[in-house]
C-alpha cells in the first residue's frame, strides 16, 4: 500500500486530482465528479471538523466488529460498493472548492504526519494504527481518482 505520508505520494495524489476538470467522467458508478471529491472529503471531516455525529456504542461496536477491517485492510474496494449513509452526496457540489478542500485536507495530513495518527481515535473505529489510518486514506482515495480515470 503507497505511504500517503510521504510527501512523494501526497504530491502525486494532489497531481491525480488536478487532472480532474468538471467535465470529467466516471469510468463506473452514479457520482459526478463534483459529489466524488465531496465524498472524499467526508473521510478528512470525520477527522478534521466537528459536523458529523458520532455513532452511539452499539453502532460504533457493529462497525468495528463488520466494516474496519474492509476499510482498513490493504485488499482494494470493489467497484460499485455500498456507502455509508454519512458518504452519500446526492446534491450538486462546487468542483473548485470541493477540489481545493481536498488538497487542503491531504496536505494537512502529510504535514502533520504518521506520528500524529499512531493510535489516534478514528471516528468510527476506535484507535487506528498508523498503518491502519495509511490504507483507510490512500485506498478510499485511489479508487474514487481510479474511478475518475486519474
Amino acid at each position: 500500500m503507497n505511504n500517503i505520508f510521504d510527501i512523494k505520494e501526497t504530491n502525486t495524489l494532489v497531481d491525480r486530482i488536478h487532472k480532474l476538470n468538471p467535465s470529467s467522467q466516471a469510468l463506473w458508478g452514479k457520482m459526478s465528479v463534483d459529489q466524488m471529491l465531496a465524498h472524499c472529503n467526508v473521510t478528512y471531516e470525520l477527522i478534521y471538523e466537528d459536523k458529523h455525529p458520532k455513532p452511539n456504542n452499539f453502532k460504533k461496536m457493529l462497525l468495528k466488529l463488520f466494516v474496519k477491517s474492509v476499510v482498513v485492510n490493504e485488499k482494494p474496494y470493489k467497484k460499485n460498493g455500498r456507502t455509508a449513509p454519512e458518504f452519500l452526496i446526492t446534491d450538486t457540489k462546487i468542483f473548485d472548492e470541493e477540489k481545493q478542500r481536498l488538497i487542503d485536507y491531504l496536505n494537512k495530513t502529510q504535514e502533520l504526519g504518521a506520528d500524529h495518527f499512531d493510535g489516534k481515535e478514528s471516528h468510527s473505529f476506535g484507535r487506528l494504527t498508523t498503518q491502519e489510518w495509511n490504507n483507510m486514506f490512500y485506498k478510499h482515495l485511489n479508487h474514487h481518482l481510479s474511478q475518475f480515470g486519474v
